[in-house]
């Protein structure tokens, strides 16, 4: 059996680094600082919503998406005490209560405006259930 300290270091490792990333971008290029908190998550969905009003492809912000993603990923796993798990290249949290939630694929969802990354973790930390 795998332990929560076996499988959260390899299956972690991208993501926190992709979060890490897009917190050194943010406060590099549009001097926005990421506190991994809850409440930094409206700056993060406000970013999204500004990149794609610039109608920006797709292809052109996938990777800060995945970045934006991860991040609230890992405010997640901050917030709730969830785990970062990892299958077929994809990664989800999962949090206490054996949930699993896509922050990365909420990011992507909110550059369609069918998505909210501060919604997202307000349920995964709040024990409400997502639809």
């Amino acid at each position: 059996m795998t332990t929560q300290q076996e499988t959260r270091p390899s299956a972690a490792t991208k993501p926190v680094r992709w979060a890490a990333d897009a917190v050194a971008a943010m406060c590099e290029g549009a001097r926005l600082r990421l506190d991994y908190s809850a409440r930094s998550l409206w700056s993060v969905d406000r970013m999204i919503e500004d990149i794609r009003r610039e109608s920006a492809p797709y292809v052109a912000v996938e990777l800060v998406l995945r970045g934006f993603g991860a991040y609230a990923g890992e405010v997640i796993v901050r917030q709730a005490g969830g785990e970062w798990w990892a299958s077929g290249g994809d990664h989800w949290v999962r949090t206490p209560d054996g949930r699993l939630w896509d922050p990365i694929d909420e990011a992507r969802r909110c550059y369609t405006q069918d998505g909210s990354l501060r919604l997202l973790c307000r349920d995964a930390t709040t024990g409400a259930r997502r639809d």
